[in-house]
């Protein structure tokens, strides 16, 4: 066998072996866990199926959770028990003794939960799903605009203005892995310099829908240039101290973001 052939092969397994040692889950440069399709496990493949099964309906409120389908096998009965836990902490499911796990009606899920948002937007009912999450993101981002004009520190409006300078820098491909993470950047800290714990806490929210937007392929490819202008005047409003301003370029962006998406769903 030629030299150069079996060099080929042997580097081909060394690859193979450095990504077999890569950890499953890395973070994204907002700071958070992110976790590539291909890396999923054998429970995230078991905890998507039922949990869209239920999100869509397709296994009613008062059933019990359904056999895995035979693409996943016969998962043990630890990574069952571990997945049915995750639903039963998401309110999708209600675990009794002898009756087993019951899928509870949707007044029982937690609405704000990251994963339910990740599955309905992958749902049939995704223009609902985005209008409810604009909805909850005008009343809140906009005050949450208004307090950070009285409550940033200096590391917020540094944060800020960064953020949209890189939105504006990947501007031209809006659906790139960059504009989104600038784009979710903004937001995480503007919620968290509003220096409101509640509002701090809805950052996934407000994560997971920029980022279904981009994945659904409701983000144009070259960013809208009010938008872009109106995160740029928020960031300078923050650092003026000028809350009333800073509240209405909010409310701004979060209607011409709802807008848009409603106009690509139609």
């Amino acid at each position: 066998m030629p030299k150069h052939t079996t060099m080929a092969r042997l580097a081909r397994i060394e690859t193979s072996k450095s990504e077999e040692r890569k950890p499953a889950v890395s973070t994204d440069d907002a700071g958070q866990a992110t976790k590539p399709q291909d890396d999923a496990t054998l429970h995230d493949k078991l905890l998507d199926e039922w949990g869209m099964g239920i999100i869509t309906g397709a296994v009613a409120p008062g059933e019990r959770l359904p056999q895995p389908s035979t693409e996943l096998g016969n998962p043990s009965r630890t990574v069952t028990r571990e997945v049915t836990r995750v639903l039963e902490s998401m309110g999708l499911v209600s675990v009794k003794r002898k009756a087993g796990a019951t899928v509870n009606p949707k007044v029982l899920w937690n609405p704000y939960d990251p994963q339910i948002i990740r599955w309905r937007l992958n749902s049939p009912n995704r223009p609902v799903a985005l209008h409810e999450l604009s909805q909850l993101r005008v009343a809140v981002e906009p005050v949450a605009a208004q307090l950070a004009a009285e409550c940033a520190t200096p590391q917020d409006w540094a944060v800020l203005t960064q953020a949209t300078m890189d939105m504006v820098a990947y501007s031209n491909n809006a659906t790139s892995r960059e504009y989104l993470q600038a784009d979710i950047l903004f937001h995480r800290t503007l919620l968290s310099a509003s220096a409101n714990p509640m509002f701090a806490a809805l950052g996934d929210i407000v994560a997971a829908t920029l980022q279904g937007r981009t994945e659904h392929r409701l983000m144009p490819q070259v960013a809208n240039a009010d938008a872009l202008r109106r995160h740029t005047e928020v960031a300078a409003f923050v650092r003026k101290g000028d809350g009333e301003a800073a509240r209405k370029a909010m409310e701004d962006i979060v209607n011409e973001s709802d807008e848009a998406m409603t106009q690509m769903t139609q």
